[in-house]
């Protein structure tokens, strides 16, 4: 039949493959012969027929199949163990033969329609016959056979001009095996609820679908979960060494060097676009404002893992193409410079072992060439088929991830990527052939080459900066996100997003919903307040905001521990001519600190120190001795049970210009004394000298 037929028309486009016989008896009434005769003409002759059809349409490069189920096939039926099995063997067949078909543009897709037919008209009424007419299955079919149509592997159940797409439900589910536990059946039984819970389910359309859900759970001790976005199939032993020191290991410092060219691909890469207001400073170097993405310093420290000496971590023997990137934390300091050198040096934070897995934090700091730091990145690895080594069994020093809230979103934004992104995203340093050569993706199980993970990673923080920052990235300060599956070039990205004060909460899906960043959450800079850009440089204007937004910053990064050590309110009024007076406050009390302006918001100050902008300026001129102009503090601070500390702040500000380089030294003296209402003549002071950098 497929021969003549190609014969004839000298091509073979679509295949229709529906059958029709029944044998039905309850099960231990069905024979052999009954068994065998349904299974032979459903399923077996659906195979001859696709097999005879496969190589014409394979050398075409075209192809459109549709098999026919049965809703007894989709959920069983009474009397129908014969029919209802090669049914559903069908949905197998077809499922297969989409994955293989997909390189050569062959679809296979399956119906289960319910309709009248000469097998149903002698028992179902006419009424009900002229509800299910043939001529309401019939566009469907003609939708799947047409060459517009993408859709392959889906299964469509249709009736009486209904239609509706299936797929198939998981559970989350409950982990029962423990560590050094058996696993017992009692433990089955005590978890049956969770273990039928769909209350917060995932919807795997493939079998690297179903194991990476089931790998996270295994994994999910402490939010680490294994992502399959940058992995190559390789099946190397690990062999793990807990008794060798790898902790605190110092990967080799690598220098980053480029020109304004590789930030506007990196920008191009993750989807700005000149259409899109207020991209144009990342892709034009004309711009007077034009500046680097906060999210191309992931590039700089990228190239320190894949170029320095991972694999060489004592007590860590591993085959690098085994990593799985699993999560990724970034802080931006200051925005990159459009141009220049970055240094970047990483060291593993912590290993952990996950039974089956075993987990690599790395923390990677970047500077630029005057030794400022731009970023911090967090890379979280993880390599399969290792583990088992008595390690510890959790990440101390992870930075954690964000369940969305239980709400709808605040806002969401959809934007569809082009076939070429991951082409033109390697183009900033990530040259995994997985991600381009479709040998090589089909290899690790993948139809297509996926997309680089950080690529979307950009496309988030693009998202998130647009909807709540105008598109401003120097009101980025930190990124978190988990790489839960992969995207093909082409799809369409959608991010949800949830505000909660400057932190937004967001996590990313494709059309069929499935979520391919999750757990992840933005930090934006409070008040408005950008970070520091690297623009062209430009005399510096020295303002006392100026010193007191970088406070801002510095507070924010260490504050915990300033607020330990210094425990106090400090209040500033700098004065100016034609202005009245303005107010700052550095709370080093409560919390982990803040800086802001106006007075103190809790409690009164432990100090308040008065300056003139005039005099605020020629100290940074080092014209004036600081002693000569600021007020001193108002009251003392007692700080322990037994002695108590009278800290008392002399405030010199020594500004050193040189070029466009700006130094801020803060001189805190430390007076102690006996706690009394007049203290006698106090010791010499202890002086803590911190100097920053703008």
């Amino acid at each position: 039949m497929i021969k003549s037929t190609y014969a004839c028309h000298l091509s073979l486009c679509c295949l229709f493959l529906s059958s029709r016989i029944l044998r039905d008896r309850s099960f231990p009434r069905i024979s052999d012969v009954d068994w065998d005769i349904v299974h032979r003409i459903h399923l077996r002759g659906s195979f001859m027929v696709t097999r005879a059809a496969w190589n014409h349409m394979k050398n075409q490069k075209y192809g459109r199949i549709i098999m026919t189920t049965s809703v007894a096939g989709l959920h069983g039926n009474y009397g129908q163990a014969n029919y209802s099995s090669a049914k559903l063997g069908l949905v197998g067949l077809s499922n297969t033969l989409a994955i293989e078909g997909k390189k050569y543009n062959i679809s296979c897709n399956v119906i289960a329609p319910t309709a009248g037919s000469r097998l149903t008209q002698t028992i179902m009424p006419p009424e009900l016959l002229d509800i299910l007419k043939v001529e309401y299955v019939t566009p469907l079919v003609i939708w799947l056979c047409h060459e517009t149509c993408l859709e392959t592997g889906g299964v469509f159940e249709v009736a009486a001009g209904w239609i509706a797409k299936m797929r198939w439900q998981q559970a989350q589910g409950s982990v029962l095996k423990h560590r050094d536990q058996p696993m017992t059946a009692e433990d089955v039984r005590d978890n049956w609820k969770k273990i039928c819970d769909f209350s917060d389910c995932t919807f795997p359309s493939s079998t690297q679908d179903s194991m990476t859900n089931i790998m996270v759970k295994v994994n999910e001790h402490k939010g680490v979960s294994p992502s399959i976005t940058d992995t190559a199939a390789n099946s190397t032993e690990i062999e793990m060494k807990p008794s060798q020191a790898y902790r605190g290991f110092k990967l080799l410092p690598a220098v980053y060097s480029y020109g304004h060219l590789q930030p506007i691909l990196y920008a191009l890469g993750v989807g700005a676009s000149v259409g899109v207001p207020g991209d144009l400073r990342y892709l034009y170097e004309g711009k007077a404002d034009f500046r680097c993405m906060p999210t191309f310093a992931v590039i700089p420290a990228q190239a320190c893992i894949m170029g320095g000496n991972l694999a060489d971590i004592p007590g860590l023997n591993f085959n690098f193409a085994q990593v799985l990137h699993g999560e990724h934390y970034l802080e931006v300091k200051k925005l990159p410079p459009t141009s220049g050198k970055l240094i970047s040096e990483a060291s593993v934070a912590d290993v952990t072992d996950k039974g089956s897995w075993t987990v690599i934090l790395i923390n990677v700091h970047t500077q630029d060439e005057d030794k400022l730091p731009v970023s911090f990145n967090q890379f979280t690895l993880l390599i399969p088929s290792s583990g088992g080594f008595a390690g510890s069994r959790s990440l101390g020093k992870t930075k954690a991830h964000i369940k969305p809230p239980n709400r709808v979103p605040d806002a969401s934004t959809t934007e569809k990527t082009t076939v070429d992104q991951a082409a033109l995203y390697r183009l900033s340093g990530d040259f995994n052939p997985l991600h381009i050569d479709s040998e090589i993706s089909s290899l690790a199980g993948f139809p297509k080459p996926i997309l680089h993970g950080l690529c979307l990673f950009g496309f988030a923080t693009r998202h998130v900066l647009q909807r709540y920052a105008d598109g401003d990235g120097s009101k980025l300060k930190a990124i978190k996100v988990r790489f839960s599956k992969p995207v093909i070039p082409g799809q369409t990205l959608t991010t949800d997003m949830w505000k909660e004060g400057h932190r937004v909460i967001f996590q990313m899906k494709v059309e069929n919903g499935d979520v391919v960043l999750s757990g992840g959450y933005v930090d934006l800079v409070p008040d408005k307040k950008p970070l520091a850009v690297s623009l062209p440089e430009k005399a510096p204007a020295l303002r006392s905001k100026d010193v007191l937004e970088e406070l801002q910053h510095r507070v924010r990064d260490n504050g915990a521990d300033l607020v330990r050590k210094v425990c106090a309110i400090f209040q500033f009024n700098i004065s100016g001519p034609g202005h009245a007076v303005e107010q700052w406050t550095i709370d080093l009390k409560s919390g982990t600190g803040e800086v802001y302006r106006g007075v103190p918001e809790k409690g009164k100050a432990d100090a308040i120190i008065s300056l003139s902008e005039e005099n605020f300026v020629d100290l940074a001129m080092r014209k004036i001795d600081p002693r000569k102009v600021v007020t001193p503090p108002t009251r003392t601070l007692p700080t322990s049970n037994v002695v108590k500390q009278l800290l008392q702040i002399i405030l010199t500000l020594h500004f050193i210009v040189t070029g466009t380089k700006l130094y801020i030294l803060f001189i805190f003296s430390v007076y102690l004394t006996p706690f009394s209402p007049s203290p006698t003549t106090p010791p010499p002071p202890r002086t803590c000298l911190f100097v920053f950098s703008l």
